[in-house]
């Protein structure tokens, strides 16, 4: 079976190579102040093995990039600048895709909602909420978009919609999760999943920002269900947990060998594999050794 190999955390990589990413804009806040740092963490997961660089674009937003006097024009140069960068990393290497992140709504929120679901919008208002950062980016030359860590069904049902309301848009959808069985707000991922049963411009479904020990299950379950039929990608974090008041990761990792690990969610089911949130360069190099 091929497989993709994605990259691993951004932002865990950027603090590693010295950026401050303590406020609300998280690594967005390098697209104004340190952009040739995104590129060179694009280009150090890409020599380690990537197949496909996320954006920077997690935590980019209008209406964060308001919050530092930015104008709608400014913040959508932003938002393009992050899929350039990782273009640009992208064709130095000579190979591999751009994917732009559209973080969920909870990340906006800078208050951990990620990780729980706990919305204020309801699905029309998470609609509209998405809807010009996803044209900005769908319009910004990405190979596609990858809807992450989503951690609420209303979301889902709004990404869904604005898939279908944006031609030749392509996209995977991963889904932040609690357990082996459901994302973060409680909702059965096979419910999430069959939203996006049978639309060709799905390239996959699955999970990210999640323990390594669900896993297993999450990929046995999503295998069998009504969108079996589609590609699973999985990237999860190192499985430590997320102290949002003090912004801060908590806890102990899941005693788990990237590479290993990676070669057995493959032959359960997955196409996709990397990592995520305190995840570096070299666990992609493990995953891109094994994997071959």
């Amino acid at each position: 079976m091929s497989t993709l190999v994605l990259d691993g955390g951004l932002s865990t990589h950027l603090e590693r190579l010295g950026a401050d990413l303590s406020d609300e804009l998280w690594s967005a806040r390098l697209l104004l102040e340190r952009p040739e740092l995104v590129r060179q963490a694009h280009a150090d997961y890409f020599a380690a093995g990537a197949d496909v660089a996320t954006t920077a674009s997690y935590q980019a937003t209008f209406e964060g990039f308001a919050r530092r006097g930015l104008d709608a024009r400014q913040a959508e140069a932003l938002l393009r600048l992050s899929v350039e960068l990782a273009a640009q990393a992208r064709d130095e290497a000579g190979h591999g895709l751009v994917a732009a992140s559209v973080g969920p709504y909870g990340a906006f929120l800078a208050n951990g909602a990620e990780y729980t679901g706990d919305y204020d919008l309801d699905e029309e208002a998470l609609y509209a909420w998405h809807r010009p950062r996803w044209e900005a980016l769908a319009a910004a030359g990405a190979d596609l978009l990858a809807c992450e860590t989503v951690p609420s069904y209303p979301e889902a049902r709004a990404l869904a919609r604005l898939l279908r309301d944006t031609p030749g848009a392509r996209a995977w959808i991963s889904f932040s999760c609690r357990d082996g069985e459901r994302i973060n707000d409680g909702t059965p991922i096979l419910a999430a999943a069959a939203l996006f049963a049978g639309d060709p411009r799905v390239v996959a479904v699955g999970a990210n920002c999640t323990a390594p020990r669900h896993i297993p299950a999450l990929i046995a379950r999503l295998s069998g269900g009504p969108a079996g039929g589609l590609p699973i990608v999985v990237y999860p974090n190192s499985g430590e947990s997320w102290d949002a008041g003090h912004r801060r990761w908590l806890g102990l990792a899941d005693p788990v060998d990237f590479g290993r690990a990676a070669a057995e969610w493959r032959r359960a089911g997955a196409s996709m594999v990397g990592g995520c949130c305190r995840t570096t360069p070299e666990h992609i190099r493990q995953i891109r050794a094994h994997l071959g």
